[in-house]
């Protein structure tokens, strides 16, 4: 039954994560924090900084991650084969479509009206892993239970990412790296 549901909770995740990874965050806190109940929100937010440090897409790393946490070897397959499946399916089918129409001026109208929605997507996983990072998957967001530190490295990151264009894999150890020397005993 589990690798049922693991199929059929990533096959949603799958069809309908329009946008790449980022707009599947939301989808995949939906199914496995809420729905299923298999990780916290703070678990939820590891299995991202996981599934972004490691490559390939978030949404087929974060399938393989819950999988093989849940079920073991045969969940993880299970679930990253729910994950791809309907991309594989309604990839095939938009590149015909696309191909034969793509001068239409509807087709271009389609394509269009999609992008509010997956930035609205994208924006709102990203709120969720801010108050994760910022006050916890269990508190309230008030000024003080703010973790400062986090706070600080997170300004930092998109600094040097936004002004000094660092690479975003150097910004990823840097990040890790001043969070170890913060938690060593003494500091």
């Amino acid at each position: 039954m589990i690798y049922l549901q693991l199929f059929w909770s990533f096959f949603q995740i799958g069809l309908f994560s329009f946008g790449g990874g980022y707009a599947a965050m939301p989808l995949i806190q939906e199914q496995v924090v809420t729905s299923h109940g298999w990780m916290s929100m703070a678990e939820f937010t590891d299995l991202i900084t996981i599934s972004q440090m490691t490559p390939g897409p978030i949404a087929i790393n974060s399938a393989t991650f819950v999988g093989m946490k849940i079920a073991g070897m045969p969940g993880a397959a299970v679930a990253t084969a729910g994950c791809i499946l309907p991309s594989c399916v309604i990839v095939t089918l938009l590149a015909r479509l696309y191909l034969k129409y793509r001068s239409m001026s509807m087709m271009q109208g389609i394509l269009n009206s999609l992008r509010p929605a997956v930035v609205a997507m994208v924006a709102s996983a990203g709120i969720s892993i801010l108050i994760t990072a910022f006050w916890g998957s269990e508190a309230a967001v008030r000024l003080a239970g703010t973790k400062w530190s986090m706070v600080g490295i997170f300004a930092a990151c998109v600094v040097l990412l936004k002004k000094f264009d660092w690479n975003p894999i150097a910004v990823m150890v840097l990040a890790g790296v001043i969070r170890v020397i913060l938690a060593l005993p003494g500091q």
